[in-house]
């Protein structure tokens, strides 16, 4: 069942792909982390995959679960659960992966499930403002508005920028 929904997901980033350039840059993949819902903009996507065997690596923070071997390339896999301070639950059939293709290397995210792509255009994102320029910045670039819900809209560099996880996903040159 879970290779099922990471095929419907894959299915729908693939649908994406195919609107017209000028409209990629409004597209975001949404997916829930407990009761929020959270986006990735589209064209840092290469893939969805099913929960499979994680081995474990040492010295990197809690939320730096390991690294999977996905077709003779290794992911780095980050729990966007652990790394929002939230509490750790077993991982279920709707548990998936959100490969991200940021910098240099690949990052594995991983999510309760994944929603949808939308489309939202720059008019219904309210950015955030990422505070003092002493204070840490924030992972939210903005918030966007679909209907009646609110995406938590993540700046991706600065997701996998954070200096630990750096140390995880540091690839040879």
């Amino acid at each position: 069942m879970n290779e099922a929904v990471a095929r419907e997901a894959a299915n729908e980033a693939d649908e994406v792909r195919t609107v017209e350039d000028d409209n990629i840059d409004d597209m975001y993949l949404t997916f829930k982390v407990g009761d929020e819902d959270y986006g990735v903009v589209i064209s840092v996507v290469t893939e969805i995959v099913g929960m499979q065997r994680i081995m474990g690596i040492p010295d990197v923070p809690a939320y730096i679960k390991g690294v999977i071997n996905l077709r003779g390339k290794v992911i780095p896999l980050m729990d966007v659960r652990l790394r929002f301070n939230m509490p750790e639950r077993e991982y279920d059939e709707r548990t998936v992966v959100i490969v991200l293709d940021v910098g240099e290397a690949p990052m594995g995210l991983i999510v309760d499930r994944v929603s949808e792509v939308l489309e939202i255009p720059a008019s219904q994102i309210d950015r955030t403002n990422n505070g003092p320029a002493n204070s840490r910045r924030s992972v939210v670039s903005g918030l966007g508005r679909i209907d009646e819900r609110v995406a938590i809209l993540l700046d991706e560099n600065l997701l996998v920028s954070d200096s630990d996880v750096s140390l995880a996903v540091e690839v040879d040159a």
